[in-house]
């Protein structure tokens, strides 16, 4: 007897529930088996196609942050028993790159092979390519010298991609819009260690944001454009003030 298809209700409940329960695999699970069967996600299915990969990567990234400095602060120390507290440590980090690499990928390749073919123009489109530019910028922050090279190129090329299309076919304060810009400035500050492009970037952003609000939008999609324009303009804060620095110490 042939399994039974899953109706696309019952995977988006089975997503929710994976969602509530916190189990991120299982979400990504259930969207991948929408994906095959059904193509084409909708808003909501790719919403919650973000929070699973989010998710997952923000503990691995956390993850790896933590051990990487415990790394380096026995690195320092000169005992044979940190040697062996170091090689310990290191595979450790090692372990949690390879969980992060491989979930890194796995969403790209979802988006190269399935998601980015069904796209359509506008929003659908700068939200994949965003997402594309974003796990690759994950890659390229613990990646080694060579790997990281190809990963930043990899970012820099979908945050283009989706940049340009986005700055044709959304509004300033589109939520999707700012936040690409979002992302793409840390990716300068971060992966380019250019605070200067960042912040072009994010205040061109910001600027056009805040001349063009307006009461017509709805009062989520306000909501939304108001939370990423402080988190920009708290990161211009924090850029104008490196660079600042900089210039003193020069």
């Amino acid at each position: 007897m042939p399994a039974r298809i899953i109706s696309r209700e019952e995977y988006l409940i089975l997503a929710k529930v994976a969602e509530e329960a916190e189990r991120y695999e299982d979400l990504v699970a259930q969207i991948k088996g929408l994906t095959q069967t059904y193509g084409a996600l909708t808003i909501e299915e790719r919403n919650l196609l973000s929070v699973a990969y989010k998710n997952i990567t923000n503990s691995l990234r956390s993850s790896w942050r933590v051990v990487d400095s415990m790394e380096k602060i026995e690195s320092a120390r000169p005992s044979a028993q940190s040697k062996h507290q170091v090689s310990l440590i290191r595979r450790q980090r090692v372990r949690i790159e390879k969980e992060l690499t491989d979930a890194c990928k796995d969403i790209v390749k979802l988006l190269t092979d399935s998601l980015l073919a069904t796209a359509k123009a506008g929003e659908e489109t700068v939200f994949y390519y965003k997402l594309k530019g974003d796990y690759y910028r994950y890659l390229a922050e613990f990646a080694q010298q060579q790997e990281r090279s190809r990963y930043s190129d990899l970012s820099l090329a979908a945050y283009k991609f989706a940049y340009k299309h986005a700055l044709a076919m959304l509004e300033p304060t589109h939520p999707t819009r700012l936040g690409l810009a979002l992302n793409f400035a840390v990716y300068y500050h971060d992966v380019r260690k250019s605070p200067e492009r960042a912040c072009h970037l994010g205040k061109h952003a910001f600027d056009e944001a805040v001349a063009c609000l307006d009461d017509s939008s709805s009062m989520q999609v306000m909501r939304d454009s108001m939370m990423i324009l402080q988190l920009l303009r708290d990161d211009l804060v924090i850029w104008s003030s490196e660079m600042q620095r900089d210039a003193v110490s020069k």
